[in-house]
């Protein structure tokens, strides 16, 4: 398991996807001035300029495009995302003349995206501009210190349905079978038996607690088993065991920015809530108690998906 920050993607960091899908299609009040240095003209609706950075960062909103990719105004992908924004301004101007914006609802929803997106500048006024390479560096050269780096087991599975199968296994492969052979002929886990019933490599501490348990000791070339596991019974060769490797700098780069990014956020929302009165009007609660920032919270990660971190570890020692 890779020991470098790892933390859930909740946070203030310029999570566009609501605020600024409503800011391209709002009215802009700009006129004709373009919003960005070098910005291009790229459509006219009722009289408002579309510009290419407001079909960019709609792009960017509906995770099409990353916040730092280029996005050539003579795609199919750019032609596509600049008829959703004109789309978008001839729905917004419609709702204009049918005065849905002037109901008080309408008021709060668009005050709460203007909050919204005023407290994303704010973040990467303040939080993204104090990211450094050196920053980056610094977490990266401790985590290495820190990282204690764990071993990884290639291993080979031959699944069973019944004990008793699983011991003529075993007897085919002591008579000197291949294991590949054996495994593409008689094991039952579709995912792997074409492949000779090769895992890869993984660690003990993601493998489910019987495999782990059963290879703890094991060396290279050894056979394991059989014993029962939740899909059958199992019998495993151990190809080899080597060290993990850490990632790079550049591949674990994200991560520490993703991490530095959310302790920046936490810090400025402490200061923020130490120097403003802050009642809370619910049942049973005391008025301006003091409580941890909702946004500095992660939620848990999903624990079906592959890609789910824990939240994020404590930032390491000096």
């Amino acid at each position: 398991m890779t020991p470098f920050p790892r933390v859930s993607g909740l946070f203030l960091i310029v999570v566009l996807a609501a605020a600024l899908t409503v800011s391209a299609c709002s009215r802009g009040g700009g006129g004709d001035q373009a919003p960005e240095p070098g910005d291009r003209a790229v459509a006219r609706v009722l009289d408002e300029t579309v510009w290419a950075s407001d079909v960019k960062r709609e792009a960017v909103a509906q995770g099409l495009v990353g916040e730092g990719e280029p996005l050539d105004v003579t795609s199919d992908l750019f032609r596509r995302v600049l008829d959703e924004v004109i789309d978008q301004k001839l729905l917004a101007r419609e709702a204009e003349r049918r005065r849905l914006d002037a109901s008080p609802l309408a008021q709060r929803r668009l005050e709460a995206t203007r909050e919204r997106i005023l407290g994303d500048m704010l973040v990467e006024s303040v939080v993204n501009g104090a990211i450094s390479d050196e920053a980056v560096q610094t977490l990266y050269n401790e985590q290495l210190r820190l990282a204690k780096t764990s071993e990884e087991i290639r291993v080979r599975l031959i699944l069973s349905r019944t004990k008793a199968e699983a011991d003529a296994v075993i007897g085919i492969l002591g008579q000197g079978a291949s294991f590949e052979a054996v495994a593409m002929e008689r094991s039952v886990d579709e995912a792997t038996r074409f492949s000779g019933g090769d895992l890869g490599y993984s660690t003990l501490d993601v493998m489910p607690q019987a495999y782990a348990g059963a290879l703890r000791d094991r060396p290279a070339g050894s056979t394991v088993g059989p014993f029962q596991t939740e899909g059958g019974w199992a019998v495993l060769r151990v190809e080899d065991r080597r060290k993990e490797s850490p990632p790079t700098l550049e591949q674990a780069r994200p991560q520490i920015v993703r991490y530095l990014t959310y302790e920046g956020v936490r810090q400025l929302l402490e200061q923020l809530r130490g120097k403003a009165k802050v009642d809370v009007l619910l049942s049973g609660e005391s008025a301006g108690q003091d409580q941890e920032p909702a946004s500095a919270q992660p939620l848990a990660p999903a624990a079906s998906s592959p890609t789910s971190v824990p939240a994020p570890v404590p930032a390491p020692a000096a």
